[in-house]
């Protein structure tokens, strides 16, 4: 069983992997570790086979080692259901990945011009603290990120069309034995584009 902090300085490292930077100065703001603690902690992790001998890369055991589980969605106003439905996402796993959809995937979804572009939701998501990772997604091929992240679940929202079966089927395209998990909102009614149209009419209105 792996100890808090190991977890720490594995789901950081694997985040860094994918982001292609050094983890080594987050891991230390994350844990608040001085450099001696963290580098001891990493030779033992290394001992355990778990990290690779450049001592910032995970073994294939280290990656096994955590409960990756990936959400997508849209994130133009995040409100209390986004924050619900990550919350219940974390909640599965060790790490959290989060795609927002990239502006034309959202015009095609939303039927409308988002509010914020792509950059901005990203920003915005990853300013959430369950969210340990965010990212654009592709537009021709959303399994392109769900091959580069190589999650163990995909969580899908109470409002999200995709059907469980097609997310399944796609990810055996790509070798991955991922999960479907169907997340439940208390807020069913809370929609960015029913706030949109409600601050639209409320502003219309004064």
């Amino acid at each position: 069983m792996l100890e808090s902090s190991q977890k720490v300085i594995l789901s950081t490292m694997y985040v860094c992997q994918i982001e292609n930077t050094e983890p080594f100065e987050k891991i230390k703001e994350k844990t608040m570790f001085s450099d001696e603690e963290i580098k001891s902690k990493i030779d033992e992790l290394i001992k355990n086979q778990l990290v690779n001998e450049d001592k910032k890369s995970l073994t294939e055991l280290g990656r096994n080692s955590l409960r990756v589980v990936l959400a997508g969605g849209v994130f133009d106003i995040i409100h209390p259901g986004h924050i619900y439905t990550l919350n219940a996402a974390k909640a599965l796993g060790d790490v959290l990945v989060v795609v927002v959809a990239t502006d034309n995937t959202a015009i095609k979804m939303k039927k409308r011009q988002p509010l914020h572009s792509q950059e901005q939701r990203k920003e915005l998501v990853n300013s959430l603290s369950m969210v340990d990772l965010c990212l654009i997604g592709q537009e021709d091929d959303i399994f392109k990120t769900v091959n580069n992240v190589r999650p163990q679940i995909i969580a899908l929202g109470y409002d999200q069309v995709h059907q469980e079966k097609s997310i399944i089927d796609g990810c055996k395209r790509i070798n991955l034995d991922a999960a479907v998990a169907r997340l439940q909102s208390p807020i069913p009614d809370s929609s960015s584009s029913k706030i949109q149209k409600e601050y639209g009419e409320s502003i219309h209105g004064i």
